[in-house]
């Protein structure tokens, strides 16, 4: 499994994180993010960041930093760094967990940059786990399970983990979006779950080429009806899935090339 573990610069605010102001943040839980990957200092998907940052904040503190703030601190962490890049936005209130005090609170921003990831070359095989992301529209900090998870399905053969909800249907996976294809349709999974920006950028461009595409209930029974699967985040929009539990997933090239396609046609842009 690819990782980001090459930290360039990490800054709060605009300013330098110290040890003291990163010490809160480090044993906190209540927070949110997003993970970007700078390419040549420029940004697929920006706009879905931006707004999961949005609705995010306004979940979680009853208030969200103007986009244009973000888009400073943004900036700044691409012009700081190299060309190609990875990014991660967090949102935190100054007031902690557990208390009344991150209500209605302006939050504050970490960003930190560091290597460039495109994921794992894949296949991937996953193993099927009964779980349901607490909050899942939301991506979040403290979510232990997801790498538990994964831990459990490596021990057991497998590359990572994709999960299955309490009436048996498929929603995600550890850290990916799960997608299907039947030889003519992009299938995504109808579930409670994570629209992840890479996925949102995947699907309107997959509008904009005229694939047709499908939201449906997916139980492990009908995986034998598809003829190719991917999992897919802001590292890549698009790893082969080979098998999901026992069942085998044949790999789909075209399908593969497709979803890769659309990716190539979502326009780059400066911050």
């Amino acid at each position: 499994m690819a990782t980001e573990t090459s930290l360039y610069s990490a800054e709060i605010n605009g300013g330098p994180a110290s040890a003291a102001a990163l010490t809160p943040l480090a044993f906190a839980g209540f927070a949110h993010f997003t993970a970007i990957q700078v390419r040549d200092r420029k940004i697929r998907g920006l706009d879905l960041h931006l707004t999961r940052l949005r609705n995010a904040s306004l979940a979680f503190f009853g208030r969200a930093l103007p986009d244009e703030e973000l888009r400073a601190r943004i900036r700044q962490a691409v012009d700081s760094g190299p060309a190609d890049q990875s990014l991660t936005v967090t949102i935190y209130s100054p007031n902690g967990e557990f208390t009344t005090d991150s209500m209605d609170v302006q939050p504050e921003v970490l960003v930190r940059n560091g290597a460039p990831s495109n994921g794992p070359t894949g296949p991937l095989r996953l193993a099927v786990v009964e779980h349901e992301r607490p909050l899942a529209a939301f991506k979040h900090v403290g979510e232990s399970g997801k790498t538990y998870y994964l831990h459990q399905a490596v021990r057991e053969g497998f590359d990572d983990a994709a999960f299955i909800d309490r009436r048996g249907h498929l929603s995600e996976a550890t850290i990916w979006n799960l997608v299907f294809w039947d030889g003519e349709a992009v299938i995504w999974p109808r579930a409670e779950m994570l629209t992840g920006t890479m996925m949102g950028t995947v699907q309107r461009q997959l509008g904009r080429l005229g694939v047709p595409q499908r939201h449906e209930e997916i139980t492990l029974d009908r995986l034998k009806e598809f003829s190719g699967a991917a999992v897919l985040n802001s590292w890549t929009p698009g790893i082969a899935v080979s098998a999901i539990g026992s069942t085998a997933i044949p790999q789909a090239k075209t399908f593969l090339d497709l979803l890769h396609r659309a990716h190539a046609a979502e326009p780059a842009v400066r911050v």
